[in-house]
């Protein structure tokens, strides 16, 4: 495929944030001038045409175990809100230090704008709402500064909510869904309208915030269940709910979430991402399906390598028979719209 071919991705996850956080003090000038390490780097996503996306802030639990099937403690708020405003100080300068190449963007026109004049499109989000408390006084600040889409948890439990934990070959029903304070949380994002994410929500959190939000519901990195038996992908009945609020699923590429063994083997075919996509395309419609990679944050198939790989994911899903408009609605014309329409501009 030729540069000038290539469909422009806008991602609903990456971890690039902190990955860049651990770098120490080069970290922006390797996110600008690029490095051998990482999924992401600006020009490993020029030459993929990685326009843009959510890029969250994850504060990794203490101590936190190597083993994904165990249980992982939540940070003190103290502690992840320290982190939270260090990762995003780390995004603001890397756009002060881009010479306009970065955008932070709080608004769909800023992501449109951007794409528009081959500017990369960040969004500031947060994986897991450790750093706000249950008065929500961190999270009415963080939107000021800019926080547009938020998750309530990462897999683990907070004051919110019960996070889905890592468990292959299992149901996404496990622990509690919303504490009180934890509607709360939705009800004020509702009215902040910062979008929540739903991936890694347990079952019972994932109906509690579907009765509680007057939002379309959106995963913004989670497979089929129905193909990868695995807690933190979808069932059908889940898809169901998303489409029928009008939501979006991004579609993860992480290998533990794509296979049907749930085997973290980076020998997996781009097909076995592709038949996730195409298979919740067809249960809920393609306006609903777009691109949740978890660069940087998970185990992806060694033949994307990279952000830099991503043509080869769009050659693939037009050779299984995806046309160009469908190919843009996927890459990123839904996540637009769906921000745009959760946002209000």
């Amino acid at each position: 495929m030729s540069e000038s071919s290539i469909i422009p991705v806008f991602d609903g996850h990456n971890d690039v944030l902190l990955r860049l956080r651990r770098g120490g003090s080069n970290s922006v000038r390797s996110f600008l001038q690029g490095e051998a390490a990482g999924h992401i780097d600006l020009p490993k996503a020029r030459r993929g045409g990685l326009a843009g996306g959510l890029c969250a802030v994850f504060i990794p639990s203490p101590d936190q175990p190597r083993d994904h099937n165990a249980d992982f403690p939540a940070p003190p708020q103290s502690d992840a809100l320290n982190e939270t405003l260090a990762m995003f100080r780390l995004l603001l300068e890397i756009e002060a230090q881009s010479d306009g190449a970065v955008k932070v963007c709080r608004s769909a026109s800023d992501i449109r704008s951007s794409i528009a004049d081959g500017r990369f499109a960040a969004v500031f989000h947060i994986e897991g709402a450790e750093a706000i408390g249950a008065d929500l006084d961190a999270l009415h600040v963080l939107h000021q500064a800019g926080l547009r889409t938020l998750g309530p948890v990462w897999s683990r439990p907070n004051v919110f909510a019960y996070g889905v934990p890592f468990r292959f070959p299992s149901s996404p029903d496990i622990g509690p869904g919303l504490t009180e304070a934890g509607k709360d949380l939705i009800r004020a994002c509702n009215e902040l309208r910062i979008l929540v994410d739903l991936s890694h929500m347990n079952e019972k959190g994932f109906w509690d915030i579907a009765k509680l939000s007057n939002a379309p519901l959106v995963a913004s990195h989670s497979n089929a269940h129905k193909l990868s038996p695995h807690s933190r992908n979808l069932t059908d009945k889940q898809l169901d709910a998303i489409r029928d609020t009008g939501g979006l699923v991004g579609i993860n590429f992480g290998v533990l979430f794509l296979r049907e063994d749930g085997v973290r083997n980076t020998d997996t075919p781009l097909d076995v991402l592709v038949r996730h996509i195409a298979y919740i395309a067809e249960r809920i419609g393609v306006e609903h399906v777009a691109l949740g990679s978890d660069f940087d944050g998970t185990t992806i198939p060694q033949s994307l390598a990279d952000a830099s790989g991503l043509p080869k994911l769009i050659d693939a899903l037009r050779a299984h028979g995806f046309d160009d408009r469908t190919l843009r609605m996927i890459a990123h014309e839904n996540w637009v719209r769906i921000l745009e329409q959760t946002w209000g501009s």
